[in-house]
């Protein structure tokens, strides 16, 4: 069993040369641990927004878990709409990145494209996953996200300036 926590905390990487990333540190550490020590990273397109997920292996099990729930759901309440190898798709169809002890990662054009990934990524903790987002669609949000907004721009400014916030 892995030592895996969740994921908490927030963090800005601007985009690098050749179309690369980095996953930083504290995100690094988890995603390892939640792959059984592996560097992979898993990245998904948001269901709800204009952003990207991302976590570990392990959260298989949970996306299993979560896809047996919604058929029983969908049975017990005579969904005949709820069709669940769509469903499968739309939860498995996740890429898995690999990344170097420094934490770079070529992103995907067609994440790139869901994500409306420009010039750096915003990382959000949200327990299980993370948000990973184009630091331009997060500040189109609602209030509701100012807390998010807020540390995405402290962070943005202190990359600028050379340093960490």
């Amino acid at each position: 069993m892995s030592a895996f926590g969740g994921y908490n905390g927030q963090a800005y990487s601007p985009a690098g040369e050749k179309g690369r990333f980095v996953l930083p540190p504290e995100f690094r550490k988890a995603v390892k641990e939640s792959s059984g020590g592996n560097r992979t990273l898993c990245l998904a397109s948001h269901g709800k927004f204009d952003c990207l997920i991302g976590f570990g292996l392990s959260r298989r099990e949970q996306l299993n878990a979560q896809l047996d729930r919604e058929e029983e759901r969908a049975i017990r309440l005579g969904d005949a709409n709820f069709d669940r190898d769509v469903r499968a798709g739309q939860l498995f169809g996740f890429s898995q990145l690999p990344f170097d002890d420094s934490g770079r990662f070529v992103m995907p054009e067609h994440l790139r494209g869901l994500g409306k990934v420009g010039e750096g990524l915003y990382f959000h903790a949200a327990g299980d996953f993370f948000f990973v987002w184009a630091p331009e669609e997060l500040l189109r949000m609602g209030p509701e996200w100012k807390s998010a907004q807020a540390a995405c721009q402290t962070l943005m400014a202190a990359a600028r300036k050379g340093g960490a916030a």
